[in-house]
């Protein structure tokens, strides 16, 4: 299988509500043969929202993968020095995210882990979830697409009526992006209609 063997980061920033849809994608890149390393924000691992408890993420992601969760910069500096992942997926990527993996910014443990893995020549996935990625973030969004090594979770606006600036990746082509990435391309078709999925789901 494509992913057997394979060290697969998995960084989840605060879009809470996104998080349970990316959870189960998750299980899909373990059962395809890929270890699987959680990496969490500062928002994710501290704040209890409506979506679930920022402990009983963790716990889960733990015993989902069998590997403690990396929630510090000190814990996430070990990526870039020792190599230790294939491929990294920032999912949910929240628009703050994006807007400071265009600008080089390092101050959270999910963005020391993109940097190192950019440093090492290695791919990182994007899957975006953000409120303003029609408006205040389409330009860092744009930044992301021209960047070496730096690809995309097909993606679509989730509310073009209720929240018209809105996109969020459809976070079920998550193994087939993180295949195509392992192999130097993006995943096409990129921009698709979210809203349509989520009508069915």
């Amino acid at each position: 299988m494509a992913l057997e063997g394979k060290t697969i980061g998995i960084a989840l920033t605060g879009s809470h509500c996104t998080i349970p849809e990316v959870l189960p994608e998750i299980e899909k890149l373990i059962m395809g043969g890929a270890a699987v390393i959680p990496i969490l924000s500062e928002s994710v691992s501290h704040t209890d929202t409506r979506f679930g408890r920022a402990q009983d993420i963790r716990e889960k992601l733990e015993k989902m993968t069998g590997t403690r969760v990396i929630d510090t910069m000190t814990k996430a500096e070990p990526v870039g020095p020792k190599k230790l992942l294939d491929c990294l997926v920032i999912a949910p990527c929240t628009g703050n995210t994006v807007a400071k993996l265009a600008l080089g910014i390092t101050d959270s443990p999910v963005l020391m882990a993109a940097k190192a893995q950019l440093r090492n020549g290695r791919p990182v996935v994007i899957g975006i979830a953000t409120n303003d990625g029609l408006s205040g973030c389409a330009r860092n969004i744009g930044m992301l697409h021209s960047r070496k090594n730096v690809y995309f979770i097909p993606y679509g606006q989730d509310d073009p009526i209720g929240k018209p600036t809105s996109i969020v990746s459809r976070m079920s082509e998550m193994e087939r992006t993180v295949e195509e990435a392992l192999a130097g391309r993006q995943v096409q078709p990129l921009l698709v209609e979210k809203w349509k999925d989520l009508r069915r789901s």
